[in-house]
């Protein structure tokens, strides 16, 4: 029996460039509606008829709309956007990732780019003087990561792929994880595995710490001040996880006082509630040269969301075809 064509309401920025990608991978005559970003406005106008809303939010507002509404699909990981009470019966949530290569990548780059000091040299040589211990003797040398100690706070996709990434690199490495397993064929290339009540020796014994865990009401400010005075005076912390994960106020002052070495920071307290600028948290983050900020951009890049456009569209079709939707996180 030929099924009628599905259609499809697009709310994410990110996927606009990726459009040809997505509407050649659907069965021929879905009919996409794409916004320029989620509005709820504008979704709750797109909405009745559809079947799909792909969106990185689905809010009660949007509820009376979603007459036809039978699969919301998040461009991403995270279902923070999320009210699972407003979803329809029937309808159910999906999410995609791709992003464990861009964020590995991005979290090998700036932890180099902090224990070698490259930010500093640069603004040095451009005043011309020659930051370094060859003409410097008072400096220290700088450490490469061979050798360095890694320890991961959630090892998932994100945490896997950075620890291949740091051990070509030489480095070593400690997990500790909710469940406080690995999987089969890694547990010998770490130096303890070990659940969230391994923590503390975990931060005692890193060079950098990364955190690529949930956020949720166990892990909201799971560093916090005494965590981070665990840590190593010249230890690195780099959060691509989520910023509450971590207490701000400790963390600034932590980082100010030189208690730790340095923070790689891409996740944060605030966001943009309109256009692109806000500032990121209260503390004056900006005003530390120990600290690399970056706007939630660790995994925006075309190969995470070539990935994902291919991955929604795969979902499009097997909702079209009757056949079971992947990467299923929530069910109403």
């Amino acid at each position: 029996m030929t099924r009628p064509p599905l259609s499809v309401v697009v709310a994410d920025a990110n996927l606009l460039p990726h459009r040809t990608t997505v509407e050649s991978s659907t069965p021929p005559g879905t009919r996409f509606t794409w916004l320029e970003r989620f509005d709820e406005d504008a979704v709750s106008d797109a909405l009745p008829g559809s079947a799909v809303l792909v969106a990185p939010k689905f809010t009660p507002a949007l509820t009376p709309a979603a007459d036809a509404l039978r699969l919301v699909h998040v461009a991403g990981a995270g279902l923070d956007g999320i009210d699972v009470d407003a979803l329809p019966h029937g309808a159910c949530v999906a999410n995609t990732y791709h992003h464990e290569g861009s964020i590995a990548e991005h979290i090998v780059a700036t932890s180099i780019v902090l224990r070698r000091q490259i930010l500093h040299q640069d603004r040095a040589l451009r005043e011309g003087r020659w930051a370094t211990p060859v003409y410097e003797p008072e400096r220290a040398q700088l450490e490469s990561l061979e050798g360095a100690t890694v320890g991961f706070v959630g090892f998932g996709h994100i945490g896997r792929r950075t620890w291949k990434a740091f051990r070509a690199l030489g480095a070593r490495a400690h997990v500790v994880s909710r469940s406080g397993r690995v999987a089969d064929g890694e547990r010998e290339a770490l130096d303890s595995v070990a659940t969230l009540d391994g923590l503390d020796r975990l931060l005692e014994a890193s060079d950098i710490v990364v955190l690529c865990l949930p956020l949720d009401e166990n892990t909201h400010e799971l560093i916090d001040a005494d965590r981070l005075g665990r840590m190593r005076a010249g230890a690195l912390l780099v959060n691509v996880s989520r910023g509450p994960v971590v207490a701000p106020g400790p963390l600034y002052e932590a980082l100010r006082d030189s208690r730790i070495g340095g923070a790689v920071l891409d996740t944060w307290y605030s966001y943009p509630a309109g256009g692109s600028h806000a500032r990121a948290a209260e503390q004056p983050f900006e005003t530390l040269d120990n600290v690399i900020m970056t706007p939630h951009s660790s995994g925006v890049t075309a190969q995470t969301f070539q990935g994902r456009a291919r991955d929604i569209a795969e979902n499009i079709t097997r909702l079209a075809d009757g056949a079971p939707i992947e990467r299923v996180v929530i069910s109403r």
